[in-house]
């Protein structure tokens, strides 16, 4: 191959007139869902990454076996399988994948092809070690993991999309081939890469996104520190500058949008390279959204797949199912409420946590119905045979090293037959009932707590939107979460958690909001800056202080801190922790509804200091919650206040409720949040599944640990 290191742009950006980025009247991909071999092609698809190439072929046929066995109808195939299908750079081989996707596509197995180029093989890394990219230090990631190229190479790009019409011209015509899974968790390993490529690509995108200098010193405000920057020539990465340094905000901030920028730019090119050739084919890549990372601007990039998927690998412990359904009330969000993917989750224990819990008993199915409660239409995991060696060796699979005969892959052949079941009952394309109530998220403002010049380091925008979905279900009521950019109009509430950065575009959003009758609840680190992060001058919440109704002139950052009190305690019984605003004066339109008050308040002089706020504005309200409140007293703040406008369904705080449905029929799911059990006095429709649920001889039933209880209402 003849390799060009053209200097030709390979990262566009948002443009100077979206200053909401891709909002509600955004141009997206039609929706497009792979189909499977069934006779009509519907039906929820059931498998998982599936990596025949690590295994010798004499293993092949009994993992088809296993799979029809199982109910396994669909398999993601050659995510990480550049260097067989391209031994040497001039060598290919289809052969082997050929007759995989034969011997599957003749057992009903529709498969996901994979474009391949997530680990690229050694050989191209020794020809061309310049695609590797840098740390912010400047140390070179080397080859030998996942994603160890720079998107920003023109060289890796030019192998990969080689790979990508290849891949197209040999299976554009196979009838077993139903979708194109794009490369696999961009950015797992090269999110940031400060290498000179990348730097190119930065002072274009700055370019084509500030038009003049002046207006990119503005931004950055450049006057501190003598930061001013004369051309586009000078701009810079944020690499590392001293152990005490502090990188200019700004930059930072338009670096992570860069990097979510440039990585999407390079899946746009592989999904074109190959859709030229094989446009009939849906398109998607793997996000991944879990409460402990969400790393890309989702919402952007949702406008460039025909589906939405995501990987969801769970958090042990007590909040198990609360975190996996916030996540997927996100994806939800990005998938603007049709049917999303789960691509990957785990059968049982994970590898790379420093502590891998495995799932207990019935939290196999019950985790999976809970994702299709949440919205998915295909359930997955990672992967299907487990890996005798390498790195995820001990990473659980559908069909574990205990083989055939074990707990798991008899849950794995149990789940099978419930999505069977739940497909025929037409659960396929139905969609989640919306929520009264969405807890906004935005990807700008989860940057922006990362950054290391805030009045507090702990702050963390999407374990605040977390932490009020959980009080929610504590108050028995469930919440939607979405995107900040969506169109978020016919909710009742809004919530605003640690929203630090607003555009003016946005603030205007929520101004009419609630000027037409809407509630908001703005949160203490909320509307602090603009989306350039130049602070609101005036009083805090700045961008947002005529709607809230309040006027803070500081923040009272609490900690323990030479033996000052870390928290305060609130007049209405709760205590605030991390943060609490010091408020000097409120609207005449604002009612107090507690102030800070004991010795701890004395301390900080803060008592009587207005904490929460209600203030009229137009037709709406607002709720200023002007400190961190712990998860019981945020909790207590939606009984009180907000749960008689926030509810779907109500079944009180030990049951997670959705509804999915057409114009047709009605699915309840209903899965208890606890380790105790839980009795329904009577539920609706006909029962379809019944997963570790006992009927009470009433027309109830009692739901016990890691239950799932679903029916099915004709309207």
């Amino acid at each position: 191959m003849t390799v060009t290191n053209t200097a030709a742009s390979t990262v566009t950006e948002r443009t100077a007139d979206k200053p909401l980025g891709h909002g509600p009247d955004a141009v997206r991909r039609p929706f497009r869902w792979p189909a499977l071999l069934t006779e009509n092609g519907r039906g929820i698809a059931y498998g998982g990454d599936y990596n025949p190439d690590q295994w010798p072929e004499d293993v092949w046929n009994d993992d088809v076996r296993l799979m029809v066995k199982a109910g396994v109808n669909t398999v993601a195939l050659a995510i990480f399988s550049w260097d067989r299908i391209q031994p040497t750079e001039d060598t290919w081989d289809f052969d082997w994948l050929d007759r995989i996707i034969d011997k599957l596509g003749r057992a009903g197995i529709a498969v996901d092809l994979a474009s391949a180029t997530a680990a690229a093989p050694l050989w191209l890394y020794e020809k061309h070690p310049e695609v590797l990219p840098i740390e912010r230090n400047g140390d070179v990631v080397n080859a030998g993991s996942r994603q160890s190229w720079r998107p920003t190479s023109p060289v890796f790009r030019e192998y990969a999309l080689d790979l990508c019409r290849r891949l197209a011209e040999h299976y554009k015509g196979n009838p077993y081939v139903t979708a194109w899974h794009m490369n696999n968790e961009y950015g797992w390993n090269n999110r940031h890469d400060y290498s000179d490529d990348s730097l190119r690509e930065f002072r274009r995108w700055c370019e084509r996104k500030y038009g003049t200098i002046d207006a990119l010193n503005e931004a950055w405000g450049t006057a501190f520190w003598s930061q001013h920057v004369n051309s586009f020539d000078e701009v810079l990465l944020p690499r590392h500058m001293g152990g005490d340094s502090m990188v200019n905000p700004g930059q930072m901030l338009d670096y992570e949008r860069f990097g979510s920028d440039c990585l999407k730019e390079f899946y746009k090119a592989e999904r074109d390279a190959i859709e030229a050739i094989c446009p009939d084919k849906p398109f998607t890549t793997n996000f991944m959204v879990s409460t402990d990372q969400c790393c890309m601007d989702y919402a952007d990039w949702s406008d460039d797949v025909d589906f939405v998927s995501n990987d969801h690998y769970f958090t042990a412990g007590r909040d198990h199912l609360d975190e996996l359904a916030c996540s997927d009330s996100l994806v939800s969000g990005f998938a603007q409420r049709r049917p999303w993917y789960l691509m990957e989750h785990s059968t049982s224990a994970v590898q790379w946590k420093p502590l891998n819990s495995r799932k207990r008993h019935g939290q196999l199915v019950r985790d999976a119905l809970a994702h299709v409660a949440l919205g998915s239409d295909a359930i997955c995991f990672f992967q299907w045979r487990q890996s005798r060696s390498g790195a995820e060796c001990f990473h659980s699979a559908m069909l574990p090293h205990a083989g055939e005969d074990s707990a798991v892959y008899r849950e794995v052949c149990e789940l099978g037959g419930m999505l069977r079941t739940l497909s025929d009952a037409g659960v396929q394309g139905s969609e989640v009932r919306r929520s009264r109530t969405a807890i906004l998220f935005d990807a700008d403002c989860e940057w922006v707590t990362r950054c290391e010049t805030l009045p507090s380091m702990k702050l963390n925008h999407w374990h605040d939107v977390r932490d009020w979905y959980y009080a929610f279900l504590d108050a028995g009521v469930r919440a939607d979460v979405v995107p900040l950019r969506a169109d978020w109009s016919e909710y009742d509430t809004i919530v605003m958690p640690t929203m630090i950065n607003l555009s003016a575009a946005a603030c205007d959003r929520v101004r009419g909001y609630v000027r037409g009758g809407g509630r908001v609840v703005i949160g203490y680190a909320t509307g602090l800056m603009d989306e350039t992060f130049h602070t609101a001058l005036g009083g805090y919440p700045g961008m947002l202080r005529d709607v809230a109704g309040v006027r803070a002139e500081e923040f009272n950052i609490l900690g323990p801190v030479d033996g000052d009190p870390d928290t305060v305690g609130l007049s209405n019984g709760a205590i605030a922790r991390l943060w609490a605003n010091v408020v000097t004066s409120v609207a005449d339109s604002a009612t107090v509804l507690a102030t800070y008050e004991g010795a701890d308040a004395e301390e900080w002089e803060l008592d009587g200091v207005p904490a929460l706020v209600r203030n009229a504005y137009g037709d709406g309200e607002a709720y200023y919650v002007g400190c961190d409140l712990d998860r019981k007293a945020l909790g207590d703040f939606v009984r009180g206040y907000l749960a008689g406008a926030a509810a779907g369904a109500d079944d009180g705080a030990a049951i997670l409720h959705t509804v999915r449905e057409t114009a047709d029929v009605r699915f309840d799911f209903y899965l208890p949040r606890g380790k105790e059990d839980v009795t329904l006095e009577s539920v609706p429709g006909d029962v379809i599944i019944a997963h570790r649920c006992e009927p009470n001889g009433n027309g109830g039933y009692t739901l016990h640990r890691n239950a799932t209880l679903i029916t099915r209402t004709t309207k």
